[in-house]
């Protein structure tokens, strides 16, 4: 009688396992059916914005449903992107996910990041803008050099702006503090749109920017120097900072991500998405119009370009001796 009721049980289980992964598989084969939420992490009118609204219609016609943009600023994106991973696996919510700032936060800040680098998967990398430091046209700084004599004599006088606290940005700023031998004072604010309303208000003197701001902004900004390995084809008068003496070569990457663990066919679905997307000519044209600069990487490819940054910026960490929580 037992062996009956074991077997019977053990049927039952296999039954209820089996009608599981069968339910799973019939609604990833269905994703997506709903409108897709796209979490951008800071504010509005920003880089990783526009990228979005760039992609918006063209996700649609691929994905046969509405993407739907939502912003979350705060923590230099840690807000957004512990927003994803506490969400469900179900492919619904993405979001915009920036390098070196998904390492960075839990690297530094720990649990209080709200998330781990390793919660999020990414499903691609598809533009690449480099760092540069601008002052307003009014400024009386001309140079770089003549900014970095005047904040040798006034240590921590100099107002300096960035996209929040360990971020590209803020990496920037302490390779340029500790190579220059300066002092500065480091205001974050929540997004491209908000350093430029502080510079341009007055609230900073000196502020890092991505090279499309210089774009948009070029009627009122002095730009100083790039952290690009070579001069920029549109700014082709302004020096980098390799060629002014200080070995700082850094940019932001943009991709998108899902929470880890949703299921493969679904984050199959959306990678192939994208990557249809990312190489759609007229995509790649507007991208370039806004100064960005075209990147493809694939899901394969951007897990491992994460793995690498990380190690090389756990190695920057420990050279600029600031603690990190692995």
């Amino acid at each position: 009688m037992l062996n009956k009721l074991s077997k019977a049980l053990v049927a039952f289980v296999v039954t209820i396992i089996g009608l599981f992964f069968f339910s799973l598989s019939a609604y990833a084969s269905n994703f997506p059916s709903r409108p897709i939420t796209y979490i951008i992490p800071f504010n509005p009118g920003g880089q990783s914005d526009i990228q979005a609204r760039l992609q918006q219609s063209y996700l649609k016609q691929v994905l046969h449903v509405p993407i739907v943009v939502t912003y979350e600023p705060g923590g230099g994106g840690a807000l957004g992107w512990s927003n994803l991973v506490h969400g469900a696996t179900n492919g619904y919510t993405i979001a915009g996910i920036n390098l070196p700032h998904i390492i960075l936060q839990p690297l530094v800040r720990g649990k209080s990041a709200g998330y781990k680098t390793d919660q999020i998967l990414p499903l691609a990398f598809f533009q690449r803008t480099p760092i540069g430091l601008a002052v307003l046209k009014t400024s009386p700084f001309k140079t770089l050099k003549q900014l970095v004599k005047y904040a040798k004599a006034h240590p921590g006088a100099v107002t300096i702006s960035g996209v929040g606290k360990w971020t590209g940005h803020y990496m920037t700023y302490l390779e340029f503090e500790k190579a220059a031998g300066i002092k500065l004072t480091y205001i974050p604010s929540t997004g491209d749109s908000e350093t430029v309303t502080n510079l341009l208000g007055g609230s900073t003197q000196v502020a890092f920017f991505n090279s499309n701001d210089f774009i948009s902004y070029r009627s009122k900004l002095r730009v100083l120097a790039m952290a690009s390995s070579k001069r920029l084809s549109f700014l082709p008068n302004v020096p980098t900072f390799k060629e002014q003496g200080y070995n700082i070569v850094e940019s932001i990457d943009r991709g998108v991500g899902v929470k880890n663990g949703t299921p493969s066919a679904i984050v199959n679905t959306l990678e192939k998405a994208f990557m249809e997307v990312m190489h759609n000519k007229d995509t790649i044209e507007k991208m370039k119009a806004e100064g960005f600069e075209p990147i493809f990487m694939n899901m394969q490819q951007s897990e491992q370009h994460v793995k690498e940054l990380k190690a090389k910026y756990e190695l920057l960490l420990k050279q600029l001796g600031i603690h990190f929580k692995g």
